[in-house]
């Protein structure tokens, strides 16, 4: 049985992207989440920094649960100078029936991991 502490879309993502992220580090705009007929569900993230190149650019975003553990990662393959904010997708995620929501972050190749963005997802 899934646990409900939330509903819909809790993309704080946009707030803490404005207003906590330090110059330079990546920052998580926008979460989009599907389940699929299989039961997995499909990522869409979009995501924002200042990539400046091969020696500072956005390089992986993951999906994890509130305890920590990952669910999945798409990493990022090369800078995107001309092409901010990106969305990137990530399909066949399995996400344990008991949770309802999941934390979703992404780091750059400098900065690390920038901050924790919760996701509610859809029922």
């Amino acid at each position: 049985m899934r646990q409900r502490i939330g509903a819909g879309l809790l993309a704080l993502a946009a707030i803490f992207g404005a207003t906590s992220s330090g110059a330079g580090e990546v920052s998580v705009v926008k979460v989009e989440a599907t389940r699929a007929p299989d039961g997995t569900w499909r990522f869409d993230v979009t995501l924002h920094h200042a990539d400046e190149g091969w020696d500072h650019y956005a390089n992986l975003w993951r999906i994890e649960t509130p305890d920590g553990k990952i669910l999945g990662e798409r990493i990022l393959a090369h800078p995107h100078v001309n092409e901010q904010p990106f969305t990137r997708s990530l399909s066949g995620v399995r996400i344990p029936d008991t949770l309802d929501q999941v934390i979703v972050r992404a780091r750059d190749s400098v900065h690390g991991y920038g901050l924790r963005v919760v996701y509610a997802l859809p029922e």
